[in-house]
């Protein structure tokens, strides 16, 4: 975990902008400014996740958050939340295929630069085993309506109908909160499909006067086939439709990059990727949100070398405002946005290969597990 004090080289306005950087939408600014403030606390942050396949590139986004949240002397636990993933029916429905895959995660976060050190994994089954867990979760669901909980399985990938299928999928947003209480985090992070458990989580808290959770979210990096613009008034919203149709996946291969992507690979789906010149089309342009999310938080720069055919040469861009603004000023033409994106990525995740060349155990026992279901 992180054992020094933040505080002693960075105020609360410094710790402040470090956690929110790249932060899509953030529940309250005014509470995370107030916790920060306290003097000798170190406050806890949680992400949670399914263990469900291998991990396309959206994790590095991800991994940069939680590295932040370490350097601003957060208190972060990464949780594998493999009894959701079963309720989930995610890798056959198997207990045993979910927590091999936890294993396979947990390398990726590190092998992403996320400091072992200080982060705790966790499992969901350590917390169900408690009478205390159980209690909570009866207490969430006392105080909560069976349509809000229908509206919330979106956070899972489900419609409302889902349920009238199975219903072990009604418990999932409950459990989710449950966990938020029950570890006893002062920040909840996740993607921005995740907010409707957080806004579940806070109004719980409300109703039955528990230590009300930050909640945190960041962008979804958008697949490479791009998408749909999202109406920002709709954040604002304590329960919003947000459509997430656009995100990258790793269920679509062609559409995704994965983390174990060779640089050929890279460069091929980069060539492909959706890329629109219009400002408005920004938050969906998923080369531009793979330099601002992952390119420039690792490397602080990024360098694009122009074709021999139009003058040759090359052009280092150290922040992503200089880089937007010369893209659409058409100063930087998409092919020159992409290959330069393209060799980017692969300096950031050359430590990637680096790791799983060196731990491959878990990487491998994953593989198999996907061999068996036919789904590699």
């Amino acid at each position: 975990m992180c054992d020094s004090n933040p505080s002693d080289i960075m105020d609360v306005e410094e710790r402040y902008a470090l956690i929110t950087r790249n932060v899509q939408e953030l529940t309250t600014g005014e509470e995370l400014k107030a916790l920060l403030a306290k003097e000798g606390y170190q406050p806890t942050a949680y992400i949670g996740f399914e263990p469900s396949g291998l991990v396309h590139l959206g994790w590095a986004l991800v991994a940069a958050k939680i590295k932040d949240l370490c350097d601003a002397g957060i208190k972060v636990i990464i949780f594998w939340a493999d009894w959701h993933a079963y309720i989930n029916d995610k890798l056959g429905g198997d207990i045993e295929n979910i927590r091999i895959c936890a294993k396979y995660f947990e390398d990726c976060f590190i092998a992403l630069g996320v400091p072992r050190d200080k982060v705790k994994f966790r499992y969901a089954y350590e917390l169900l085993d408690g009478i205390d867990y159980w209690e909570k979760v009866i207490k969430i669901a006392k105080v909560t309506s069976l349509s809000r909980v229908k509206r919330a399985m979106t956070i899972m990938g489900r419609s409302e109908n889902d349920a009238d299928l199975d219903t072990s999928k009604i418990f999932y947003p409950i459990l989710q909160a449950a966990d938020i209480f029950y570890l006893d985090v002062d920040i909840s992070y996740a993607g921005l499909d995740q907010r409707r458990a957080n806004m579940l989580a806070r109004d719980a808290a409300d109703k039955l006067g528990w230590k009300k959770p930050i909640a945190l979210h960041t962008p979804l990096l958008p697949g490479l086939k791009g998408g749909q613009r999202m109406d920002p008034a709709m954040l604002k919203k304590e329960d919003a439709d947000i459509d997430t149709s656009f995100k990258m996946s790793k269920s679509d291969p062609n559409a995704s990059l994965r983390i174990h992507d060779t640089p050929e690979d890279i460069r091929r789906k980069m060539k492909k990727a959706f890329c629109p010149q219009e400002r408005e089309d920004e938050s969906i342009n998923p080369v531009l949100m793979v330099c601002k999310s992952i390119i420039f938080p690792k490397l602080g720069k990024i360098e694009i070398t122009f074709p021999e055919k139009f003058g040759g040469g090359s052009a280092v861009y150290n922040s992503y405002e200089e880089l937007s603004e010369a893209y659409f000023s058409g100063k930087l033409f998409p092919s020159d946005l992409k290959s330069g994106a393209a060799e980017g990525l692969i300096k950031v995740l050359e430590p990637v290969k680096e790791y799983f060349d060196e731990h491959p155990e878990n990487y491998e026992a994953m593989q198999r597990v996907l061999k068996k279901l036919g789904k590699l």
